[in-house]
């Protein structure tokens, strides 16, 4: 049954103290309808499951989008020499709730509830809109786009590991939960943040070597012998890992957790299913289904894989697989900067510096700018900041074309589209086990949540 809403709760939400929040959060994992298996602690619930109403979950889908612009407050030279510095790394200029390497925001979110599976949309910034019911709702509705008709979730009987880890199993993603699960393009930063890494200072740009290729120079044996890379200062692709920039969706994830403990919800991040499960990877979808969908490349054996990854026969050559997007309804809502989704690594890379640079591009949106500083120092900025110098440009896109050439895959170290593992859990708490149990189990946003959200 569909729960009316009341503008009381939101309106304790906007004056509850930030501080009061943070000290009193607690995980509390047992959402309303949910049974404890626990010895002499167990507990069944007298209630239905209860889901979250509409305005409940577009509060917490607003955390997940843009909420204004970005502020380029760096050095534009040396102070040492005077040397123009490299001030143009972001990859968008959108603010976001929480920090992203390089302002990259490669996370992308999915929401689960008992209506469905969504993919949620980044809307534009909107600063300035009153955050009031009706402006939320209508932007969380536009956010919205449905890839499942139905909860992920693997099959009845199914939930022991890999699906899911130990206890997990008997609380998470339960009817009435709603779930936050966040998925990290790493791609458009991963070639970003190389480029970004090559703008050092003569003597401090690193020569790349593969360390899953007997660490050989990762296609820039013509920058060193060149000596616009240093020889002696290596640096091992493997050792890029993500490039960090999974570190968001963990800040996001944290922001939403301390929302909806001061919204009087039951507030939880654990591990998800088994994130190649969920996106459909080929290892697993003939046990599990294509869940999410997500297109996988599959790169082909080589002999030298035997060495490079341990893949001993052709046959297993899906243990190499990754993910590189996401399409519904004929639309790319996630697409990977590498093939298949562009023609070469050549062309990934371009498109990469076009969206930065080129017609369109961000740094070429003089409007943008005259929002974010005041008088004419918008125009400065765009005047006088640094690019990428060319030379940075071709260097990372050798070593881009190298990995997918070397590799049948890009990134090859690391997946191109990057599950963190853990999701959010936000539901309505079941009251009368927190009052049985435990001291202080429930804060009064908790206790009083049904009061200040919903009408009788």
């Amino acid at each position: 049954m569909k729960q009316a809403i009341r503008q009381e709760g939101l309106e304790d939400l906007l004056s509850r103290p930030l501080l009061d929040t943070i000290w009193r959060r607690r995980t509390h994992r047992v959402s309303r309808g949910a049974s404890v298996p626990a010895g002499s602690m167990s507990y069944r619930s007298p209630h239905a499951p209860m889901p979250l109403t509409e305005l409940e979950e577009a509060v917490l889908i607003a955390l997940t989008g843009c909420s204004g612009l970005t502020m380029p407050d760096r050095p534009f030279e040396d102070p040492r020499n005077g040397d123009p510095i490299m001030a143009k790394p972001n990859l968008n200029t959108a603010g976001r709730t929480a920090g992203s390497p390089d302002n990259a925001q490669g996370t992308h979110f999915f929401m689960i509830n008992d209506t469905g599976t969504y993919y949620l949309r980044k809307l534009p910034p909107a600063p300035d809109l009153p955050f009031d019911a009706g402006t939320l709702v209508e932007r969380a509705r536009q956010a919205k786009v449905r890839v499942l008709p139905e909860r992920l979730d693997v099959a009845e009987g199914m939930r022991d590991f890999p699906a899911y880890l130990d206890s997990n199993r008997f609380l998470s993603n339960l009817p009435g939960t709603t779930v936050f699960l966040p998925v990290v393009d790493l791609s458009h930063q991963y070639i970003n943040g190389l480029m970004y890494l090559l703008t050092q200072p003569e003597g401090a740009r690193p020569t790349l070597v593969d360390d899953r290729n007997f660490y050989r120079p990762a296609g820039v044996r013509k920058w060193v012998k060149n000596g616009f890379l240093n020889a002696e200062l290596k640096l091992p692709l493997g050792a890029l890992g993500p490039m960090r920039t999974q570190v968001e969706a963990d800040l996001l994830l944290q922001n939403m957790m301390l929302v909806a403990d001061g919204m009087g919800l039951g507030a939880w991040i654990h591990a998800t299913i088994h994130p190649q499960i969920m996106l459909g990877d080929p290892k697993f979808s003939r046990v599990y289904g294509r869940m999410l969908g997500f297109d996988f490349v599959v790169p082909r054996f080589r002999l030298a894989d035997l060495l490079r990854w341990h893949v001993p026969l052709p046959k297993y050559r899906a243990l190499r697989s990754h993910p590189v997007g996401l399409r519904a309804g004929g639309e790319h809502l996630i697409k990977a900067a590498c093939p298949p989704n562009h023609p070469s690594m050549e062309a990934a890379v371009e498109s990469v510096v076009r969206a930065k640079f080129g017609p369109g591009g961000i740094y070429s949106d003089a409007q943008t700018f005259a929002r974010v500083y005041k008088d004419d120092y918008g125009q400065r900025y765009l005047a006088e900041a640094g690019e990428y110098d060319q030379q940075v440009i071709d260097c990372v896109r050798d070593v881009c074309v190298y990995i997918h050439a070397t590799h049948g895959r890009f990134p090859a170290h690391t997946d191109a589209v990057h599950v963190p593992g853990i999701w959010l859990q936000t539901h309505h708490v079941e009251p009368e086990y927190y009052e049985r149990f435990f001291v202080n189990g429930a804060t009064d946003a908790h206790t009083r949540h049904i009061a200040r959200w919903h009408t009788p």
